[in-house]
Order: structure tokens, then C-alpha cells, then sequence
């Protein structure tokens, strides 16, 4: 499948906080929705963005650094009245966020409270082609530099970021840094290609015990967990990678490569929070993290760490 031909949705949220399973909900949601040529150059673009009701108080820290205060989301929409549409947005295309895990929590809890006041099953996380990180990026490709924030990407890429802390714009800036990362590393046009490069989640192989249920979900399609989804039972994907038999010319792999190295990238990005550090500061700032999952000793209130996000 090549990649170029298909939808590149760059997206971020604006939060109440970083714990999204303590309370913290989204405040702002924006989409960048990206269309290139053969060439791997943007063609086309549409911008999606959201004030929403949190549906609680927001903290003046939060006020202070995004500039959205309790005026601004008074007549705004509830997440929940937005939701069809942001899953739609995410299904079906590749996905891009600076520190995805920490949009992909608040959006999986969203859709959790979501699916609790509906009859809805298929309000939820929908899975999208990619999965794609460019703090894990940012990392990889330029392994030297001191900072990994957007802002810092942005500047060593040369792509403009207009109001930091502002959804639309950070996603529009992540968007952007995505696609002449891309080009600058000459990635080939196939899908599975850009996922090997990017050391990113995609849809599972065809050919192995994990697949897709009826509502989206990846789950085990096969052996004790049949019908369970894969996040459950972290476990046995590991095992799934480790699983040989043996025959009669010694130990083989029970399931091909494919659907190992599937299992290890979802483990890696899904199934443990990480925090990587400049080596050479311990200033928070050169921190860029899963602030849901991570924090540095360093910081007093989790609040303070909200910059950090972008």
C-alpha cells in the first residue's frame, strides 16, 4: 500500500491537566488532515479545530500557558458531541502526534466516558493505519540534539509554529515536521516501509493470532484470549515475539517476523510509559515525556509540567 496516497491526519489536544484517568479532560482538539504527491510534497490540506467543555474547572496554570480559560469553553461543545467526528477523522488514515501517547490517553478516556452514557460500541479508540511519534522521531533522526519539543523540532526542520500551546497550531507544526522528515530521509512510498522506518504501530499482519473485531478493536484472534483485546494481555505478546516449537531440525519461530516485530512495537509505545533525557541537562525542560505515565522527580505539581507537552 503506498502511504502517499493516503490521508496523513496530524492531531493534538489542549488539557485540564496530564492525568486523564484521575479526572483531567480536553479542553481543545485540533486535526491537521494532509494530501501529498508523488513527490511527498503537501498538495492539499484541511484544519479541523475544537474549543471543548470540560465539564469541570480549569486550573489557572492551564489558563496561563494555552490562553483558554472558563469563558471560552462556556457554550462550547461536550466532547461527546464531537466524538463521531474526531473518530472519523482518525480512522481509515495516518496518524501523527508530538508525544502520542499522551494525546492517546486522554482520547481513549474521552471515548470511555463516551461509550458509558451511549449504547454505542464502536465509540472508541479507532485504530488507525499509523501510529506515528514524532518525539520518537525527533529522537532517532537527530540523536545530538539537546531538545526534542515541537519547538525544537520545528526550528532544526525549519517549519513554522505559530502560537505554541494552541492545538491547531501544534498540530499543524507536527504535521509539517512529519512530512519533510519524511522527505529528507528519502522514505520509500510503501506503507509498511514507513512504519519500519518510524518504529511505528500500524494494523497487525494477516497471518498471526491478532486481528480485528467487529468494532475495530485489536484483539487475539486465536489461542487463549480468543476475542480479547490485545491490551489486556500485555504478557502475551510478549510471548507471542519469544513462542518457538520444536521439530525435527530444532527450534523455529511459531509466528513469522511480521507478527513478532508487531507485538515488540506495541509494546514499546503502548505497553509501558517512557521518558527520554538529554544526558547532558537535567533541566525539565529538556524533558519530553508521556506525562501521563512519567514524571521527572524534578517537578512540584504536575500542572507545571504542562508546557512540556508541546
Amino acid at each position: 500500500m503506498r502511504w502517499r496516497s493516503l490521508p496523513i491526519v496530524a492531531f493534538d489536544t489542549e488539557t485540564t491537566g496530564l492525568e486523564p484517568f484521575a479526572g483531567d479532560r480536553i479542553i481543545e482538539f485540533a486535526a491537521v488532515r494532509l494530501w501529498l504527491d508523488e513527490e511527498g510534497r503537501v498538495r492539499d490540506r484541511q484544519e479541523v479545530a475544537w474549543l471543548l467543555d470540560p465539564e469541570r474547572e480549569i486550573p489557572r496554570k492551564v489558563t496561563e500557558i494555552t490562553g483558554i480559560g472558563p469563558r471560552d469553553v462556556a457554550h462550547a461543545p461536550r466532547f461527546a458531541d464531537k466524538a463521531a467526528e474526531i473518530r472519523e477523522l482518525l480512522a481509515n488514515a495516518i496518524t501523527v502526534a508530538h508525544n502520542y501517547t499522551f494525546d492517546l490517553a486522554f482520547l481513549t478516556r474521552e471515548f470511555d466516558l463516551v461509550r458509558q452514557t451511549t449504547t454505542e460500541p464502536s465509540m472508541r479508540w479507532p485504530e488507525p493505519l499509523g501510529e506515528i511519534d514524532t518525539v520518537d522521531l525527533s529522537i532517532r533522526c537527530f540523536p545530538d540534539a539537546r531538545g526534542h519539543r515541537l519547538a525544537d523540532l520545528a526550528e532544526r526542520l525549519d517549519v513554522r509554529l505559530e502560537r505554541a500551546h494552541r492545538a491547531l497550531s501544534d498540530a499543524a507544526a507536527c504535521g509539517d515536521s512529519f512530512v519533510e522528515l519524511t522527505r529528507r530521509f528519502q522514505v520509500e512510498d510503501d506503507l509498511q516501509a514507513l512504519l519500519d522506518w518510524a518504529e511505528a504501530i500500524g494494523r497487525p499482519p494477516d497471518d498471526g493470532p491478532i486481528g480485528r473485531d467487529g468494532h475495530g478493536r485489536i484483539v487475539f484472534v486465536d489461542g487463549p484470549h480468543k476475542g480479547d483485546p490485545v491490551s489486556w494481555h500485555p504478557i502475551h505478546l510478549a510471548w507471542i515475539d519469544r513462542a518457538r516449537d520444536r521439530g525435527p531440525h530444532g527450534w523455529r519461530w511459531r509466528y513469522p517476523e511480521g507478527v513478532r516485530g508487531w507485538a515488540r512495537r506495541w509494546l514499546r509505545a503502548r505497553g509501558s510509559g517512557r521518558a527520554h533525557q538529554v544526558q547532558r541537562s537535567l533541566h525539565p525542560n529538556d524533558w519530553a515525556l508521556d506525562p501521563c505515565i512519567a514524571l521527572p522527580r524534578s517537578a512540584s505539581r504536575p500542572a507545571d509540567l504542562l508546557a512540556m507537552h508541546a
